[in-house]
């Protein structure tokens, strides 16, 4: 999804920048010619800059085949892209108010509109600040009950914890990894899963990621599947062996059994399923089924969910969309971005029988804030009907 949400901001973006170029060149006119110079020149070198930074954040490899520079770069022009084209949309706003206030001249009006102006086109530069210093490291546990018909006694109340898309990278610290686990630690689940994206980019510290995730503490031990970024990064199979040298199975199109009670709980786990390729979603995904047993799947991306449940599988796990990172709630909908690529952007999904619950996940790609989709540690209860 990382490549194809880039392609969309791209494509929004390229007029929008065109339109604020146009405009700062008209208001270097107004200027002396010493200044409106300077003002030429540095307008040039800004969209250099960012036609640089959007030709690195294409290098192929959908986010990840990117060293750490090339990372930085991507993320900056990404957060650029998204605060030019919020400021474009209230500059025209203000622009029509400034020239209706002006048609019928009120001083009155025109100061507190003016005023209002100012602080509007603040705003974007303050929900930045705030989604990257405070909202997105606002860890915090969010507890969902999943219901499941005829979920054998010996499962009902059973606690599976789930930790998803870390992204320990520049922009996520390992020592705020170790706040997550803690926290995780302390619930004291009976299962724990982790569904992917453990990293952002090649060069991330993935053995890092791994040592914090061994921490995790339940009674069932820790399975995982794999996300987009280590297929991108090309760490699938570096991220297998060395998880499972700690006691972490990833499973990759293979099941396993747990036992609880007299109640078996069967865990199958698939890659990363890439959202152009829906005719092949969870392509012999039907034959890790195990009858007679609650199956989960674990899968990096919800977008699977309708075939897992024709599949016959009970409950999916995913995450993949941080819950959109950047959402406005309006009337009750949550308005972002990943819904052009997903009905499944976060929560408790329900398809006949089956259940689907999608994690806002940990860590940030794109740009490293998260406005109104805090960090997430997931901790779902079986349930009865």
């Amino acid at each position: 999804m990382s490549q194809s949400f880039d392609v969309v901001v791209f494509l929004i973006f390229i007029p929008i920048q065109w339109r604020i170029t146009i405009l700062w060149l008209r208001a270097a006119e107004r200027l002396s010619a010493g200044r409106a110079t300077a003002l030429k020149w540095a307008v040039l070198a800004l969209n250099t800059l960012v036609a640089f930074g959007w030709a690195l954040d294409f290098i192929p490899g959908e986010g990840g085949r990117r060293g750490p520079f090339t990372f930085l770069v991507g993320t900056c022009t990404t957060a650029y892209s998204f605060t030019a084209i919020a400021l474009l949309a209230l500059y025209t706003v203000l622009h029509f108010l400034r020239k209706w206030t002006g048609a019928e001249f009120n001083p009155g009006r025109r100061r507190v509109i003016n005023a209002a102006g100012n602080l509007a086109l603040a705003a974007p530069f303050a929900a930045l600040a705030y989604g990257s210093l405070i909202e997105r490291l606002d860890f915090h546990v969010r507890e969902v009950d999943v219901p499941i018909p005829g979920l054998p006694d010996d499962l009902d109340g059973l606690r599976v914890l789930q930790i998803s898309d870390i992204h320990l990278s520049p922009f996520l610290s390992e020592a705020q990894l170790a706040r997550v686990i803690d926290a995780a630690n302390d619930l004291k689940p009976n299962l724990t899963v982790v569904t992917g994206d453990l990293i952002s980019s090649r060069g991330d510290p993935l053995d890092a990621c791994i040592k914090q995730l061994a921490r995790l503490k339940s009674d069932a031990g820790i399975l995982g599947c794999l996300g987009n970024h280590e297929r991108a990064s090309g760490a699938e199979d570096y991220a297998t062996a060395a998880a499972a040298r700690v006691g972490i199975p990833f499973l990759r199109s293979q099941a396993q059994q747990l036992r609880f009670g007299n109640a078996t709980l069967n865990i199958a786990g698939v890659d990363y399923q890439p959202l152009n390729q829906k005719s092949t979603y969870l392509r012999g995904a039907e034959h890790l089924i195990l009858p007679g047993a609650t199956n989960l799947l674990l899968s990096h991306n919800p977008d699977v969910f309708p075939v897992a449940a024709r599949q016959g599988y009970n409950l999916m796990l995913a995450g993949h969309t941080h819950g959109g990172q950047v959402s406005v709630e309006i009337f009750d909908e949550a308005i972002t971005p990943v819904r052009f690529f997903t009905h499944y952007v976060y929560g408790l999904y329900r398809q006949g029988p089956a259940s689907a619950y999608v994690t806002r996940g940990i860590g940030t790609i794109g740009i490293p804030a998260r406005i109104g989709a805090p960090p997430e540690i997931s901790l779902l209860r079986l349930r009865k009907v």
